[in-house]
């Protein structure tokens, strides 16, 4: 490794700032309404250049490879700490996950919206805002980790104290349980996760293959997580 000139670092910045903005572009997907991209990628740039001025050569991975978790962790360490998902967002979430849950095991199938909006006493319009308003939730938060006003998901599962609490987490029973779930989500809703997940589409671009709009693919995405948070409660 050496130290880079004032001209590398800048051809660097220019030549990445585009993954910058396609990094925050993507993420917009799983955040509230309420944040603006222009502040994430503001915050990207920072970890673009803290990428450049860290990256070693010597290590073996690609500079884009390092790049991007520099990125990307600069974006989410910035949206913990600003605590930009509301409570209600959360509470929004849960009660679609028990509206979704409770409808499942009365028509075993994966509900349409419709239902889930009579199940919610709430009219479509109504339960699509929903979806909006629990666009966000799909971030782990520390809120999300507890089960009660003093239960906690570490010590619900992790009485042992020589378990690693992430350990759960990567057990291979809940990966066969994720992918059984994202089996079963209806088809538009599965190929709009492979689109989001897989070749990493922005919302726009996942619009433009269904020929919906950008807020619908949020609507979208919001729902099919509802939908797999509902399966993995016991997980979750």
């Amino acid at each position: 490794m050496y130290a880079k000139t004032g001209l590398e670092k800048n051809q660097y910045v220019v030549q990445y700032a585009p993954l910058v903005k396609r990094i925050a572009y993507h993420l917009m997907a799983r955040l509230p309404a309420s944040v603006q991209v222009d502040d994430l990628i503001q915050v990207g740039m920072i970890g673009l250049l803290d990428a450049v001025n860290n990256y070693d050569d010597t290590q073996g991975a690609q500079f884009e490879t390092y790049a991007v978790q520099r990125i990307r962790g600069a974006m989410l360490d910035e949206l913990r700490q600003c605590d930009w998902l509301p409570r209600s967002a959360r509470k929004t979430l849960r009660q679609i996950e028990t509206a979704m849950n409770a409808l499942e095991q009365r028509v075993c199938r994966a509900p349409t919206e419709r239902e889930v909006a009579n199940e919610l006493h709430v009219s479509l319009d109504d339960y699509q805002q929903m979806l909006l308003d629990a666009r966000g939730c799909q971030l782990l938060h520390y809120e999300d980790m507890q089960g009660g006003e003093d239960e906690d998901f570490f010590e619900r599962h992790c009485a042992d104290d020589s378990a690693e609490p992430f350990a759960k987490l990567q057990d291979e029973r809940f990966r066969a349980k994720l992918i059984e779930a994202i089996g079963i989500l209806p088809e538009r809703e599965k190929l709009m996760m492979a689109m989001y997940y897989e070749e990493e589409l922005n919302l726009r671009e996942i619009g433009e293959v269904l020929g919906v709009s950008e807020s619908r693919v949020c609507q979208l995405h919001s729902q099919a997580m509802a939908r797999l948070r509902s399966k993995l409660k016991e997980w979750l």
